[in-house]
Formats: C-alpha cells, sequence, structure tokens
C-alpha cells in the first residue's frame, strides 16, 4: 500500500526550521515526499482575530496552539509586515529541490488566501499563481508541478485559474479518490489528487486522542482499498513532533507500506479509472471554517 505524503509550509518559521528537519527525517527512511510552499509574506498572526469565534478558540486550546506553533508564528503579521519567506529561508526551499522532493506551490500570501479566496476572481487567483511559481522558478529553477489550496479552501474561480498552469495535479480539497473536478458543467484537464486523511489538528484531543495514541489512531484510519493522502505540517511534525511523525513512519514501514510523492500515484493512476465529481463547501468535525470537498463522483471520462 502506497501513501501519498503531502507536506504543507505555511510559515518562515516552518520553511527555515521544520523543512530541514523533514529532509532529513526523510533521508533516513528513504522517503521522497510533495512539499508545497507559501512563498510572500507570511502573515499568519492575522488569524488571531479567529480568536473571536468560539470554535476558533477551542480548537487553539484543543491543540495548545500557543505551545504548538510557537508565538513567533502566532503573531507574524500582526503588528508589523510579514517577512517574505522565500526571501528569508530560500537555501530550505532549494535543498527540498536537491533531495529529489516534488515541489509545488501552497500559496503566495497563506493568511491572504485563506481569508479571502470566496471573494478573488480568476484573473486575481491567476496574478497571484504566477507570483508564487516565480519565486520557486528563481530559487529551483524549475516551475513547480503541483499545487496545493491552503486549508483546503477553492472556489470555481480557483479552480478554473489553476486549470490554465498545466500542473500535473491540484490537491485543492478533502475526499476519498483521484478525480478531474467539473466547474459549471466543464470538466477541466488538471486532476484533483485529495487529502483523504485527517490532520494533527483534527484529531487530537478529540473522542480520546492524545499525542501518546495519535500514531495509532491516524494509522487505523488507513484503507487498503481507497487512496491515502496524509497531509503533515513541517509547523507540526517538522518541529515539536517530529519525533512522533519519525516514530509514524516506522510504524508505517513496519507493516510493509511505502510513502510516496503525490505525483507518483498520479502518474500510475489509469486515466479510465479516474471520476469526475464537483467540489463543494462543507464543515467537519475539528476544523474551524468551511474546506471544499469531493462530491457526487460520477463516471469516468471514457
Amino acid at each position: 500500500m502506497q501513501i501519498g505524503l503531502r507536506i504543507d509550509v505555511d510559515t518562515l518559521r516552518g520553511t527555515r526550521i521544520g523543512v530541514p528537519e523533514l529532509c532529513r527525517i526523510l533521508k533516513e527512511n528513504d522517503i521522497k515526499a510533495s512539499f508545497f510552499f507559501s512563498v510572500g509574506p507570511d502573515n499568519m498572526g492575522r488569524h488571531l482575530w479567529r480568536l473571536l469565534r468560539p470554535a476558533f478558540f477551542l480548537k487553539m486550546m484543543r491543540t495548545k496552539a500557543a505551545s504548538l506553533y510557537g508565538w513567533d508564528i502566532l503573531l507574524k503579521g500582526t503588528f508589523w509586515p510579514g517577512p517574505h519567506i522565500a526571501g528569508k529561508a530560500g537555501q530550505a526551499i532549494q535543498e527540498a529541490a536537491t533531495d529529489g522532493h516534488e515541489i509545488g506551490l501552497h500559496a503566495w500570501d497563506h493568511h491572504g488566501w485563506q481569508s479571502g479566496i470566496k471573494n478573488m476572481s480568476a484573473a486575481q487567483v491567476q496574478s497571484l499563481l504566477h507570483r508564487g511559481c516565480d519565486a520557486l522558478i528563481s530559487l529551483t529553477g524549475n516551475k513547480p508541478t503541483c499545487s496545493a489550496a491552503p486549508a483546503w479552501r477553492s472556489t470555481d474561480a480557483a479552480l478554473l485559474a489553476k486549470d490554465t498552469f498545466a500542473f500535473l495535479y491540484n490537491s485543492d480539497c478533502r475526499g476519498d479518490s483521484i478525480f478531474y473536478p467539473q466547474v459549471a458543467g466543464k470538466t477541466l484537464q488538471t486532476p484533483q489528487v485529495p487529502t483523504t486523511l485527517p490532520t494533527y489538528d483534527e484529531l487530537v484531543g478529540q473522542a480520546g486522542v492524545t499525542e501518546k495514541n495519535y500514531n495509532e489512531q491516524l494509522f487505523s484510519h488507513l484503507r487498503s482499498d481507497r487512496l491515502n493522502i496524509l497531509t503533515i505540517h513541517a509547523e507540526v511534525e517538522g518541529i515539536v513532533h517530529k519525533a512522533m511523525f519519525a516514530d509514524f513512519i516506522r510504524l508505517v514501514q513496519e507493516k510493509g507500506y511505502s510513502f510516496v510523492p503525490l505525483g507518483k500515484i498520479v502518474k500510475e493512476a489509469k486515466k479510465e479509472d479516474i471520476a469526475i465529481a464537483s467540489i463543494q463547501e462543507q464543515i467537519i468535525p475539528g476544523r474551524e471554517g468551511w474546506i471544499s470537498i469531493q462530491h457526487s463522483l460520477t463516471s469516468s471520462l471514457t
């Protein structure tokens, strides 16, 4: 069984500290993964305004966010302009590419996308994608092969804009299988590879899940009869919980399973087996606010 490993890098701290640590862990275990980088301003501290929302406040308390992420993340861009990630930590991005990992675009401005994507036009999305791609090209010498929407938030306008970039795939939503998204009756050409497994902040502190039994709980969600895509975060599994993640790798490998980049799964998929589906907004347990969900599976392209 293959497990697609998606690594989201949202912040300067995650890039500078978490990415090198994850690259080290992956190299020690002979694993290649898909890294999705945020490359523009780190304004993640502006999410603190969401503390006024009860659901977000409870999530922050449940995950012990201050000790998990650190105050330098929680306050970035709150009282002063956020630092430019690619400019401050470009070497970590370059090293991930040099190590042979798949390099994708997460966002130009993670906070800006997460909080404002619903109001962006296709042209605005295209502009942000171009800025992000250009930043990655300047660091790695290559165009990113894929993209992943921050916080699994996408819109029809974003999907249409991304379809013009000729990415191998996008990973913009949650779901259970690779599919071609349908927007306004049009089937797009770029397949979606949805995250299928829950994340750390969705599981921990819920239904008896603790840091001690987290790996076993996460492992129980793996299925041999479906797509398995795991998303981790450089800020979590690459820093505070890097030892826990290394233990999870050992648990998976001891069972004979392997981690692979998402692109490998796409390349091995038979086109006639890839379905067509729409993407809709939904709220899921453990996550504050809406996310994009694969919906209404239909027939394949052939």
